[in-house]
């Protein structure tokens, strides 16, 4: 593990894999550096992959108070340290700031966005207008169990029967534990629609990806993305869905971010 340092101070911990251009994987909610460790190794033969913490998480600082700004320039300080300018590729929540991060000029070479989970249309509730808020509230006077719960039921949509049953999962106490980071990936979405200004100033070959699996809303998020990028292109990736296996990503990805940028 090694550490960047944000423009505020807060330190950033990341891990360096493998050798060639620089690759800086971006996660999701409540997933950090070790999650992606098996699609960095799979990346290794071709890029130096960074994998990090994001604020709050894992061995990251956390510097208050939150702002989405701080989460650009924390990925601003790892491309650094990777050897500016890098490829990046998001995730989920993830994959909505690297879309910021690049709208915003940062040093990027590519961008392969993963399931970005906004909400286009009515074929899934739209999560509560005050929903950072609630989650903010409830990870301030205790209550992290219930804040990941709402956070799933509301955010990514899970039936309430299924998020109970994850309560008695191995899992849960590491999700419980990083709580309080869930309202900055909320704060990361906005009004959870397609920032069109934003993705309309990428200038970086772009890529969006879903999975032949995921759910209607999910693709349909995917598609409005990869419209609103100039020159941004699509792929469904069959059989896969929002956690697509590494195996099965790090093809795609090593083929968009090599030469020629988009050859896939």
């Amino acid at each position: 593990m090694a550490t960047a340092i944000s423009a505020d101070g807060t330190p950033i911990a990341y891990d360096r894999t493998g050798q060639g251009p620089p690759l800086v994987v971006v996660c999701g909610a409540l997933s950090g550096r070790a999650a992606v460790a098996p699609l960095a190794a799979l990346l290794a033969p071709d890029f130096t992959v960074l994998t990090y913490d994001r604020r709050g998480l894992g061995a990251s600082g956390d510097t208050a108070p939150y702002a989405v700004e701080r989460e650009i320039e924390d990925l601003a300080a790892v491309i650094a340290e990777a050897g500016a300018p890098a490829s990046v590729f998001g995730h989920s929540s993830g994959a909505a700031l690297a879309l910021e991060a690049a709208a915003h000029g940062l040093e990027i070479t590519g961008l392969a966005l993963y399931e970005p989970p906004f909400v286009v249309d009515d074929s899934r509730p739209h999560p509560p207008g005050d929903f950072t808020e609630r989650l903010t509230e409830l990870t301030e006077s205790g209550q992290r169990n219930e804040a990941v719960e709402l956070f799933l039921t509301k955010g990514v949509d899970l039936p309430p029967a299924a998020v109970a049953q994850m309560r008695g999962m191995p899992m849960w106490p590491g999700l419980a534990a990083a709580a309080h980071t869930l309202a900055y990936n909320t704060a990361i979405m906005g009004d959870f629609s397609v920032p069109a200004g934003q993705a309309d100033a990428i200038e970086v070959p772009a890529l969006v990806l879903d999975g032949g699996n995921s759910p209607a809303w999910a693709r349909n998020a995917v598609r409005a993305v990869a419209g609103a990028i100039p020159g941004a292109r699509r792929l469904t990736m069959a059989g896969q869905d929002h956690g697509a296996a590494p195996e099965a990503l790090a093809p795609v990805l090593a083929d968009f971010f090599g030469e020629p940028p988009a050859n896939i």
